[in-house]
């Protein structure tokens, strides 16, 4: 059965971090290495989305995402519907692509 569009989530984690130094790249890796983890998957360099069942489920892993953020640099949170994700426009140069689709099945863990 399918999702519905209003309902399922997708969360998206934007982030800029500083890499000038060995302690920086070793928190980088960390937090991407967290997201990656936790289901997200890479849209662009330091874009990484997750598809969710709910706004609850969404809530859960911005406080887990929240507990894994580098002390410096700056990331960004954000969350829409599958619907306003639908809406999304997305070209490779010129050439406009298909967005990604939504997963069949929900993952529980």
């Amino acid at each position: 059965m399918p999702l519905s569009a209003y309902k399922s989530m997708w969360l998206f984690a934007l982030f800029d971090l500083p890499v000038e130094s060995k302690e920086h790249r070793r928190h980088y890796a960390q937090f991407r290495k967290k997201l990656l983890d936790k289901g997200f998957t890479m849209l662009q360099f330091s874009v990484y989305a997750k598809h969710l069942a709910s706004e609850e489920a969404a809530a859960s892993l911005r406080t887990t995402i929240v507990s894994a953020l580098p002390p410096k640099g700056q990331v960004r949170i954000l969350g829409i519907t599958d619907h306003q994700f639908g809406k999304m426009e997305i070209y490779s140069g010129r050439q406009r692509e298909k967005r990604e689709d939504p997963p069949m099945q929900i993952s529980l863990f």
